[in-house]
Order: structure tokens, then C-alpha cells, then sequence
């Protein structure tokens, strides 16, 4: 007999894990089967987007920092630059607290379902259904946002972009500079020798 308190901590976060999916999942459905029960196209569009925008919110502000310990966010400073953040919690005392199963659901959703949205763009494309594209690519723009932010989590960008491209551009001066001093001078020669003439 299967024993209920173990079915019950296979997860930890039941309903969260289940609107991870289902928003993602229900705005894949509702673009795929739209056309069986409404002809309008501004119908089917403001329920896509409806579902999509549910979905953004939720997975950047609720399953990723529930399910995978990541977070990620933008703020703009007081002289108006954007700047973009990038958290995990690393700790091994919280590492050991993420349900395996619910990371798995979450990484699973967050990849599959913009490649479902990739296939949808070839066919909006190649079938000339440019109004369909323009939904297409909300959906790629929002889901591929989320991807992004989470993979750069997951891998240790806890800096801003902007710190990240200062970095950049500093290690390339310096490799530029190092390189000038360096390199041997091959300078042209001297052009004040004329040519005398003299055979």
C-alpha cells in the first residue's frame, strides 16, 4: 500500500508547480485550437496574451525563487539607467531544501515551451500568416526573457549587465595597452633619406 505522507512530499510547492505549467501550457492550447471556437482573430489574441502576460508574472516572480532558489529583476537608478540583477541562493543548507522533481518541472516547462513557440514562428512565416506572427514573437519575446534571466542565474551572473560590460571593456584596454607595450616596435623607417640620384 502506498504510503500518503510520502505522496505528499514528493512536492513541496503543488500549486505553484502546477501554475508554472499551466499558464504556459494553456497559452500553447488556446493559440493551437482558437480557430474551432472563435473566428475573431482580436479574440484569440487578447487571451494568448492574457495567458502569457500570467505567465511571465508568475514564473519571474513566484516559481523561479520558490522552486530553484533564482531571481532576477530590473531597476532603473536615480539617474535613469537600467540595471539588470541576477540572484541564486547557493547555499548548501538551501540547495539540499529544493524539491528535485520540482526543478526538474520547471526547467523542463522553461525550455520546451519556447521551442514549441519557435515552431509556431516557421509556421506563421513559411504559411504567410503575418498577424499570427506578431503573436508568435510576444510569446517568444516573453518566454526567451524568462529563459535568459534564469540561465544567467543559474550560472553565477550575480552582476548587472552594465557591470558585466564595464568589466569587458576594461579587460580589453588592459589587453590593449599590455599589447602596445610589448609587442616590438616596427615602425617605418625614417622617410627624410632621399635618393640621391647617383648611379
Amino acid at each position: 500500500m502506498r504510503d500518503p505522507s510520502k505522496a505528499s512530499q514528493k512536492y513541496t510547492h503543488p500549486y505553484v508547480t502546477f501554475f508554472h505549467l499551466f499558464f504556459r501550457g494553456a497559452s500553447i492550447v488556446i493559440y493551437m485550437f482558437c480557430g474551432w471556437f472563435s473566428d475573431s482573430f482580436i479574440t484569440s489574441f487578447v487571451f494568448v496574451v492574457l495567458f502569457l502576460s500570467a505567465d511571465f508574472w508568475t514564473v519571474k516572480n513566484i516559481s523561479g525563487r520558490l522552486l530553484v532558489g533564482l531571481r532576477w529583476w530590473n531597476y532603473v537608478d536615480d539617474d535613469g539607467k537600467s540595471h539588470w540583477v541576477f540572484e541564486s541562493r547557493n547555499s548548501p543548507s538551501y540547495q539540499s531544501r529544493i524539491n528535485k522533481h520540482e526543478q526538474r518541472i520547471f526547467w523542463l516547462g522553461l525550455i520546451l515551451c519556447p521551442f514549441f513557440w519557435g515552431l509556431f514562428f516557421l509556421m506563421a512565416l513559411f504559411g504567410l500568416k503575418f498577424k499570427w506572427l506578431l503573436l508568435v514573437m510576444i510569446a517568444i519575446a516573453l518566454n526567451a526573457a524568462n529563459l535568459y534571466g534564469y540561465i544567467k542565474c543559474n550560472y553565477g551572473a550575480s552582476k548587472d549587465l552594465n557591470s558585466a560590460a564595464t568589466d569587458f571593456m576594461k579587460t580589453q584596454l588592459f589587453k590593449n595597452a599590455f599589447d602596445i607595450m610589448t609587442k616590438p616596435n616596427t615602425a617605418a623607417p625614417p622617410t627624410n633619406v632621399r635618393p640621391t640620384g647617383v648611379v
